[in-house]
């Protein structure tokens, strides 16, 4: 009866309390970064300098003018970010998914298969430092594309946003070795005997990706969706090779940010800080739009 007593305390499972000590200082340690740039983003240049960067800003160090100096300086980059950044998240997805799907459901031999996938597992591994040059000779080698677009510029549209055209070829060429591997991997764990028995039934191939594969793939598209979108709304290297200047009409949000609160005075962290959140809430939204769907691919 003496060891029921007290509390419950001789109860505690020394393993359980480790594990939650171990989740709290890993919790700590990745969002006090975060909390201090965020508390840092509402302090005044005399308050960053004189508090600590995760102590809060005071009544008198308080003030909203960094974020909406920051808002007022990114809004139209935002723009041009996402002119580029959603079609080329689609089109990469969408492009992936039909080639592991020829690449995995349908009937090709291996010795076909077999080169072709490695091709799409070596695109992958190429760096983006490694295609700077001739990505930059490539556009500059089709001149006509002003021209074919001629219309446009015609109708009082900046033909700065040509850039915003070539990132969008460029950001789904780059993205569909990725995508494609994704798919593959999921596909590969669909049913057979379904697809077997649409095609019994006289299914063409491209009746059963429409009509089977597609609607089964939601959760790896969020997968993919996700990545490819937070990779390409960040993505700073091909943004300076194909747009160049923050002052471009085309100018994207992670280009303005790269100069934003840098003065002959020093840098305004506040600023920065607050730039950054901004630049940062569409990846947000798209993981919290797709966030079910996201951990029911991964788990897949």
């Amino acid at each position: 009866m003496s060891t029921e007593t007290g509390g419950g305390i001789g109860n505690v499972d020394p393993y359980r309390v480790g594990l939650y000590a171990v989740l709290v200082g890993m919790a700590a340690f990745y969002l006090t970064p975060i909390e201090s740039g965020l508390v840092t983003s509402f302090k005044t240049n005399t308050a960053v300098v004189e508090t600590a960067p995760f102590a809060p800003p005071g009544g008198s160090g308080l003030t909203t003018e960094k974020w909406q100096a920051a808002v007022d300086a990114l809004l139209r980059g935002m723009g041009n970010s996402l002119l580029y950044a959603v079609p080329a998240t689609i089109l990469s997805a969408f492009f992936g998914s039909i080639t592991a799907y020829g690449l995995t459901i349908t009937n090709w031999r291996m010795r076909y298969k077999a080169p072709l996938l490695a091709l799409f597992v070596a695109g992958i591994f190429i760096p983006y430092q490694a295609v700077l040059v001739p990505l930059s000779q490539f556009w500059a080698q089709i001149a006509p594309l002003e021209e074919w677009l001629s219309f446009l510029w015609a109708a009082g549209i900046n033909n700065d946003y040509v850039g915003i055209l070539e990132l969008i070829v460029t950001h789904v060429a780059y993205g569909i070795p990725i995508c494609t591997i994704l798919f593959r991997s999921y596909y590969k764990n669909i049913s057979t005997e379904m697809v077997e028995s649409a095609r019994l039934d006289g299914a063409t191939l491209r009746r059963v990706y429409r009509r089977i594969v597609f609607p089964l793939s939601t959760p790896m598209f969020a997968v993919v969706l996700i990545y490819q979108f937070t990779q390409i709304w960040n993505d700073l290297l091909f943004t300076l090779i194909l747009v160049a200047t923050e002052s471009s009409a085309a100018a994207p949000v992670v280009l303005i940010l790269a100069g934003l609160g840098q003065s002959l005075e020093g840098q305004d962290f506040g600023l920065r800080m607050a730039g950054a959140f901004f630049a940062a809430l569409p990846t947000l939204a798209v993981y919290i739009m797709f966030g079910e769907e996201f951990a029911e691919g991964v788990a897949t």
